[in-house]
């Protein structure tokens, strides 16, 4: 179960959307990108491993920042973790209004947004439950869509049409073959988040020491496997032009095909890409509303609704500034500077991992090689080179408000003690 869970977290929208600004970065190997971030992820995944079976009721990433530097940099974790919610629904928001939504009609961009993040936060507010059964569904949904995109890829390929010669073409006319893997492993990298929410659940696994390493390491793998054969089927199949120009790059599989209905398709993307969003939305709004209770966000941000006990505040203020980012930025700008903000918390979870080793405690856990750690802290600083300075100039600018709402809480607690 722990394993389909983190799976379901992991194998989302991000690939509905992003294989068509892979291929920009990469060229027609997309699947070569898509496993270098599966790679990388993994060796972040190694602390997360180590650290949730020693601390297994603990609270994350920023509860191991905490007990390794201290409050300050836990709470600049916590609110990372925070921003990287907000930015994902924002981009999330801009992939639903783009071809996949077309199939069926045309409305400004704007427009659709505006409406797409409203009924989310209205469906948030209603309750957790009804959220939740409708993750059920949707993920069984997307994950038959992905099924369906590699079927129909080798389809292709097999009755003459498709070009497995794309499939080495690594590089760009602006960059090599190098340059191109690793700028494409950035915004592949999105694809592969969602694993650091699973310690919220490790607690409550029989014996999390032997169930959730394997799980973690077997649900990555999964995602990164059916991603790699995505990517291949879709650069196969499609032309890569044709990807790096369409909002909805799986679409022109389905279109090139033949004999799927290109709106039954549709329909299943634009379900993968509000469930994910929905999912993300209800994490940041309870993240922004259990910060707030702990004093460390303003306190107007616990107000819930009277009947159903949610917190509208923390949903309408997330649900807000996901909006001002949807309305500013493209999906490729605001994956980028998600993957950038889970960068810093990635770096402080595997250096946080160093530094706790001395923390001896009274039961066996997973322990990662020191090498992984090591590694996966100089991983998070290889992708960050590779990002743009356009997205660099909105990352620092997120940073530096985490920077003083970090100093205002530490002065709080200080006070409070």
């Amino acid at each position: 179960m722990l394993y389909f869970f983190i799976l379901g977290d992991v194998l989302g929208a991000g690939v509905y959307v992003l294989v068509g600004q892979v291929a920009a970065d990469s060229g027609g190997a997309v699947w070569a990108p898509l496993i270098a971030a599966l790679c990388l992820a993994l060796l972040t995944a190694a602390s997360y491993a180590e650290l949730v079976t020693k601390y297994p009721r603990a609270g994350g990433s920023s509860h191991y920042a905490t007990r390794a530097y201290g409050p300050f940099t836990g709470f600049l974790a916590g609110f990372c973790m925070l921003a990287a919610g907000i930015v994902s629904v924002a981009a999330l928001a801009r992939g639903f209004g783009g071809d996949y939504l077309t199939e069926f009609f045309t409305l400004p961009l704007v427009l659709v947004t505006i409406v797409f993040l409203t009924a989310l936060a209205l469906l948030n507010a209603r309750g957790i439950s009804e959220s939740t059964r409708a993750n059920v569904v949707a993920t069984v949904i997307e994950v038959g869509g992905l099924l369906l995109v590699i079927g129909l890829g080798v389809w292709i390929v097999l009755r003459g049409d498709g070009d497995l010669g794309r499939l080495t073409d690594l590089g760009t006319a602006e960059k090599g073959p190098l340059a191109a893997l690793l700028s494409g492993a950035v915004l592949a990298y999105y694809s592969f988040v969602g694993f650091e929410t699973s310690v919220n659940v490790a607690e409550e696994t029989r014996d999390p020491r032997r169930s959730y390493p394997r799980a973690l390491f077997g649900a990555l793998i999964t995602a990164g496997a059916v991603y790699a054969l995505v990517g291949a089927a879709a650069a196969a199949a499609v032309p890569t032009a044709k990807l790096v120009e369409s909002s909805g790059p799986l679409l022109e599989v389905v279109r090139a095909a033949g004999g799927v209905p290109p709106e039954v398709f549709s329909a299943v993307a634009l379900v993968a890409v509000a469930n994910g969003a929905l999912l993300t939305g209800i994490m940041s709004s309870r993240l922004a509303y259990g910060m707030a209770q702990d004093g460390l966000l303003p306190g107007f941000l616990t107000k819930v609704l009277p009947g159903r006990r949610t917190p509208w505040a923390a949903i309408a203020a997330t649900g807000a500034l996901s909006l001002l980012l949807a309305l500013t930025g493209d999906v490729a700008t605001l994956a980028s500077t998600l993957v950038l903000l889970l960068l810093v918390v990635f770096f402080l979870v595997n250096t946080s991992l160093l530094v706790l080793r001395r923390d001896r405690v009274g039961h066996d856990h997973f322990r990662a090689p020191t090498v992984l750690p090591v590694l996966g802290a100089l991983s998070c600083i290889l992708l960050a080179t590779q990002i743009e300075r356009d997205v660099w100039f909105r990352g620092l600018l997120v940073l530096a408000v985490g920077v003083v709402l970090g100093i205002v809480a530490a002065a709080r607690l200080r006070r409070r003690s």
